[in-house]
């Protein structure tokens, strides 16, 4: 199709008898006056492209489709938003309802205009109705923070507030779905970004459509009390005018009436009748500066008696939303209070534009962080602003939104939403659906993608956990989970299982020193122990045996007191059972850091408070001859099937040429080790080079045939296994 232009266009629907019910292509341009001609021009282009996407589309009313986005823009204009976002809204529905593609878009009108289209389509496809009244709040916060640029908010905002204009054309079951919508989603958004005059339009039209009987009754109500009131509001008024004038303030007086659904909504929430809400009228008050401000409101509490707690000052504080004014409420004429609100002509513009105020404003280069700081002072917090100089223009191409910067909203398979704090993995996920889903979880989907557990979620994305009923918490998860209550569960259960393995542990060593007081250990029943308890502060027997395998209780000392209760077993020497070590205990067992024993080396275990059973080597250095309790020591033994690698801390002294360290690591490596820890120590002589490392083996024949690796090289004068003294 040829290019038109707008006013062409215009003509050739006016020529065809087509009519446009909603605002035409003129009433476009005339609203385009704040932008440049090149502006312009691309905007009548994007026109083009919609108008020929629509051709043979209808509203349900019956209007032709392309009316819907000229509506959206002229909203968007009336906001003076940029031409980027103008184009958006003028295609905003075409690649949803046409065969027209994000990357025709993108190269017809750049990837900013695309990147806004696909950014409202996105929001498009959410179905809110699917899903429970009580998660409004979250979908308010997710669609704000799925939102890189803020203009995807503002252009469905205008998106809406047309939609509900046109709302009659819609089925009534179809009415009532879409007002609740935009009360519990986009009206709060609107308040939230500070369209003031947006939200009680959207309130007032949802409140419509839901409670038509309701809304129709007050809206009588109020044009009755109008015109009974109109005298006394227009005396009031003048006298208001009077009274500033003689204080010397230059101001704009005008009246306002309450909305409905405020009206409404304090009806409900006090309990009482339309006849009982006196505060229906309102006046504004606009004067040049913030002194003005402070100067009126003196001049009308010296008139009118101000009612005690009913002033409040959005000057010295703003509202998070960057609203700015003073309220007060005064005892009028006629017992009727009136409700003040004084404020600049700048705050005006905020408190009726909100964040789409930074459009408004075209200041000089020098002044627009300032102009920025006064009108939103929220932004600072709310809004990642990777530019602070240049003009609003330059300002919008920069401003990328994340309203929630430390939380991320995702989606459960079934469309749930969970909110989570910023940098939450899929672990964190699955502890907030349930804690056994948390506990047995082995991996992870997003978007229908498999992910390490590890990976950080973004907005928007939907979560599948995989889970295994014999799966249990690894501890490397609490290095990278985000919330609290994941972090507890991970540590409570990993508790819950030192707990078991300690109690397995302290039950081999209970057993071990009855045997080696002559005792036969299966003769010990639940007669001995409950008579033990009478004396003990421990409830039960696991817990006696956890406190044995930690080492908060002696063995030989627990099987003192129960064979006081028992008689000793008749069948004399008992053999003494080794405890097996598999080298996988990890929870209730360790080893030694002094000596770093491997499966080969003789080894012994020490009973330590709060760590169970520390095992070293028989020779380690830590164990003190002359103080070697046996009762705090336990006879331990290599299981033959250990198979991992093992910690081994070594010494080699080479002779110091160039590349030697190259060829120790590369001998390591052939030798299948790895050398996890390497550190040089002071020289004696310039001639010789001390090395300390740390090595992985498998057993000491695995160390021997790395040292015998190690020897080959001619530059090793000496090398030898280490093992450090602790106090």
């Amino acid at each position: 199709m040829p290019a038109l232009g707008v006013h062409a266009a215009l003509g050739a629907l006016k020529a065809s008898g087509t009519s446009l019910p909603g605002p035409g292509p003129e009433e476009l341009t005339a609203a385009l006056g704040y932008l440049k001609p090149r502006d312009i021009g691309q905007i009548e282009q994007a026109y083009e492209v919609a108008r020929a996407a629509h051709s043979g589309q209808y509203r349900q009313s019956g209007e032709p489709y392309i009316t819907h986005p000229l509506a959206v823009a002229k909203i968007l204009a009336e906001w003076h938003l940029d031409a980027q976002a103008l184009m958006a809204a003028l295609l905003h529905d075409v690649v949803e309802d046409t065969p027209t593609t994000k990357s025709e878009i993108a190269k017809t009108f750049g990837k900013a205009v695309a990147e806004l289209v696909d950014g409202v389509s996105k929001i498009d496809r959410i179905e809110f109705a699917t899903l429970q009244h009580a998660q409004a709040e979250n979908f308010r916060k997710m669609l704000l923070a799925m939102a890189r640029d803020v203009r995807v908010i503002l252009i469905k905002l205008a998106d809406r507030l047309h939609n509900m204009r046109t709302l009659e054309a819609v089925p009534l079951e179809k009415q009532e779905r879409i007002a609740r919508e935009t009360l519990d989603i986009y009206a709060p958004i609107a308040n939230r970004l500070g369209l003031i005059s947006l939200y009680y339009e959207l309130e007032d039209l949802g409140f419509h459509y839901l409670h038509p009987t309701r809304f129709r009754v007050l809206e009588k109500a109020l044009k009755k009390a109008r015109g009974n009131r109109r005298d006394a509001v227009g005396r009031i008024q003048e006298a208001i005018q009077e009274r500033l004038k003689e204080f010397k303030v230059d101001a704009q007086v005008t009246g306002r009436e309450k909305h409905i659904s405020s009206i409404y909504k304090k009806m409900q929430e006090k309990n009482i009748s339309f006849s009982e809400v006196f505060d229906i009228y309102g006046f504004r008050i606009i004067v040049p500066d913030v002194p003005g401000c402070y100067l009126a409101m003196g001049a009308l509490h010296t008139f009118y008696k101000p009612i005690p707690g009913k002033f409040k000052d959005y000057i010295a504080i703003p509202k998070a939303n960057g609203y700015q004014s003073l309220h007060t409420t005064l005892f009028g004429p006629y017992g009727m209070p009136i409700e003040i609100q004084i404020r600049t002509q700048e705050m005006h513009k905020v408190a009726e534009a909100g964040v789409a105020s930074h459009w408004i404003y075209k200041s000089a280069e020098g002044d627009s962080k300032d102009v920025q700081l006064k009108t939103h002072q929220w932004l600072q917090s709310l809004l990642e602003i990777q530019s602070e100089s240049g003009d609003a223009l330059e300002f919008l191409e920069h401003i990328k939104v994340d309203l929630f910067p430390d939380e991320v909203y995702v989606f459960s398979p079934k469309g749930k939403i969970f909110a989570l704090p910023k940098g939450a993995t899929p672990i964190d996920f699955s502890y907030s659906v349930h804690t056994d889903v948390g506990n047995h979880c082995v991996a992870a989907k997003v978007d229908g993608e498999p992910v390490p557990l590890g990976t950080i979620l973004r907005n928007g994305n939907r979560i599948e956990i995989v889970t295994d009923p014999q799966a249990r918490p690894n501890p490397a998860w609490l290095s990278y989970v985000a919330t609290g209550k994941a972090r507890s569960h991970i540590r409570h259960y990993l508790k819950t299982m030192q707990l078991q393995e300690s109690a397995e542990v302290g039950e081999l060593l209970l057993v071990q020193a009855l045997r080696s007081l002559k005792a036969n250990p299966d003769e010990i029943g639940e007669a001995h122990w409950m008579r033990f308890f009478k004396g003990d502060a421990a409830k039960s027997r696991e817990e006696v045996l956890a406190d044995i395998g930690l080492g908060k209780r002696l063995a030989v000392v627990v099987a003192k007191k129960l064979l006081s209760i028992a008689e000793p077993s008749p069948d004399g020497e008992h053999r003494l059972d080794s405890i097996t070590i598999r080298g996988t205990e990890g929870l209730a067992g360790q080893f030694a850091p002094c000596c770093r024993p491997i499966p080969g080396d003789p080894i012994i275990a020490q009973i330590k408070k709060g760590q169970g059973l520390v095992v070293h080597t028989h020779d380690c250095p830590a164990i003190h001859p002359f103080h070697f309790d046996p009762e705090k020591w336990v006879d331990v033994q290599w299981d033959p099937s250990a198979d991992r690698l093992f910690d081994v801390n070594v010494r080699l002294v080479a002779q110091n040429h160039r590349g030697v360290l190259a060829r120790l690591a590369a001998e390591v490596s052939e030798a299948d080790s790895n050398i996890d820890h390497i550190e040089t120590e002071q020289r004696a002589s310039p001639a010789y080079t001390t090395v300390v490392f740390t090595i992985q083996v498998k057993n000491r024949m695995h160390l021997a045939h790395v040292f015998r690796r190690l020897r080959r090289i001619p530059e090793v004068v000496r090398i030898s296994r280490l093992k450090k003294k602790t106090s």
